[in-house]
């Protein structure tokens, strides 16, 4: 009898041990959890999961959001950068205010001297021809032309985590009412063009005025199901067609032309839609696999 009882207390004594344990674990827990929303915020980020947990994440002085709707948009600082995510077929981000307003006109008032209409590459030849496809007028800056242009290509780099050497140097484009681009790859489909720097792989284009109507980027191809839902509130027909991004002045969108595994990704089919009221101004930058020898 003395025997049994002595089993059931070392038994209680050892759930004692076991529930104190646990206790001091969540205790622990809940600290961590609490040090880290208390942490400070102007260099870390966080990323709202669709079943709204948060993950985050150590960035520069930049917020990362995934939302369903765009409904908290407005409610965003203008000014304040932030990075949001829009597809995940094809990968495609808006860095929020990328550039400066000063930094666009910058950039206009360089191409703008010097724009000639835009040319598309021809598949089986590797070399630019004149095409109904392609409407606009642009002009190439010199990679690392000065200053600006160099802190402009560092911040690029640092949010694609892509080399600046993998880079080619920054178009220019404009499309006045009625201009276009429509879809195409930006990967290549000839060899010629592959030859130095290899396959381009991501795409940052960057929007440097707004457009009072048209002018969508849209993504024809993307998964709807993978993509969140912008706001289609004000899209041009063609902007209906897919995935459309509205241009928003210092904003810049960045999609991968190939997946993870490095295989060409065909959802990344793209254009430019046509301008029905303003005008639009744009800075591309196209990266490749490999160093550009310049």
């Amino acid at each position: 009898m003395a025997k049994g009882v002595r089993g059931q207390r070392n038994f209680s004594s050892s759930s004692s041990a076991w529930t104190i344990i646990l206790m001091l674990m969540l205790a622990f827990s809940l600290s961590l959890l609490l040090f880290m929303a208390l942490r400070p915020s102007s260099s870390s980020a966080s990323i709202a999961l669709a079943h709204g947990a948060l993950v985050s994440l150590r960035l520069p002085a930049i917020s990362v959001s995934q939302h369903a709707t765009r409904s908290n948009v407005d409610k965003e600082s203008p000014k304040k950068p932030w990075v949001e995510v829009i597809s995940w077929e094809p990968r495609a981000f808006i860095y929020h205010s990328f550039l400066s307003k000063e930094e666009c006109e910058y950039l206009i008032s360089l191409g703008k001297p010097h724009m000639v209409k835009s040319a598309v590459i021809d598949s089986k030849t590797g070399k630019s021809k004149d095409s109904r496809v392609r409407t606009s007028s642009g002009t190439f800056l010199r990679r690392g032309q000065d200053k600006i242009i160099r802190a402009i290509e560092k911040r690029i780099s640092d949010f694609t985590f892509i080399p600046e050497e993998h880079g080619e140097g920054l178009q220019i484009l404009h499309y006045e009412v009625g201009q276009k681009y429509e879809p195409h790859y930006d990967y290549f489909l000839d060899q010629f063009n592959a030859r130095n720097g290899g396959q381009r792989i991501a795409t940052v284009l960057m929007y440097l005025s707004d457009v009072e109507a048209g002018g969508e980027t849209v993504f024809p191809k993307a998964n709807m199901n993978n993509s969140l839902s912008l706001n289609q509130n004000g899209l041009s027909e063609c902007g209906k067609t897919g995935l459309a991004v509205k241009p928003r002045l210092g904003d810049a969108l960045l999609f991968w032309s190939m997946k993870p595994d490095a295989t060409l990704d065909s959802k990344s089919l793209h254009g430019g839609c046509a301008v029905i009221s303003g005008n639009k101004w744009s800075a591309t930058k196209w990266f490749h696999v490999n160093e550009i020898e310049l």
